[in-house]
């Protein structure tokens, strides 16, 4: 037997058509004595469902929501600039922990250039030294490893909404980020 609606090919004991869903019998009357089917048809067999299949819409997309407050504190240790954008931007600028990192993390760049600095201003004072360019090559590399460990392990720690303070950095970032 086939489907009226869809031509498909379906058993003569079913009411409905499997790949439609047409009612089959209200079709074949309808075919024979040229009457359209009723619109309510409630003739339906039990195991069969006159509601339409709800159909589930996937979760709506967060879309005012932003970064959440462990991811924003995270990002603000990238560069200087996430940092101050933390801290002039709306949402962000109300969280504590992130307005703290956004802090603490302005902090360690200012601290960092002045530590590099010094460096390279006695490299400059006494070049005159046989060998202290590799000296201070070598105290370079290490500040600059220490200080990727350290940014290292305060992102990891922003990241998971800890609020972990650096020696003299971390006090000034918490006063700033109180007041």
């Amino acid at each position: 037997m086939q489907c009226p609606v869809c031509h498909n090919e379906v058993s003569a004991q079913s009411a409905f058509c499997n790949s439609c869903g047409a009612p089959l019998a209200a079709a074949a009357t309808s075919a024979s004595s040229s009457v359209p089917p009723p619109t309510n048809y409630t003739d339906v067999p039990s195991g069969y469902s006159t509601v339409p299949p709800a159909y589930v819409a996937a979760p709506p997309v967060a879309t005012g929501s932003g970064l959440s407050e462990n991811a924003a504190a995270a990002i603000a240790y990238l560069t200087i600039i996430p940092a101050i954008i933390f801290l002039v931007l709306e949402p962000y600028n109300k969280m504590p922990l992130v307005k703290f990192h956004s802090w603490q993390s302005i902090g360690l760049c200012v601290a960092a250039f002045v530590l590099q600095a010094i460096i390279s201003f006695a490299e400059i004072a006494m070049h005159f030294v046989p060998g202290i360019i590799l000296l201070f090559s070598l105290v370079h590399l290490v500040i600059g490893v220490g200080l990727f460990l350290i940014w290292l392990f305060i992102i990891l720690k922003a990241s998971k909404g800890e609020r972990y303070k650096l020696p003299v950095i971390g006090d000034f970032a918490e006063k700033q980020a109180r007041g």
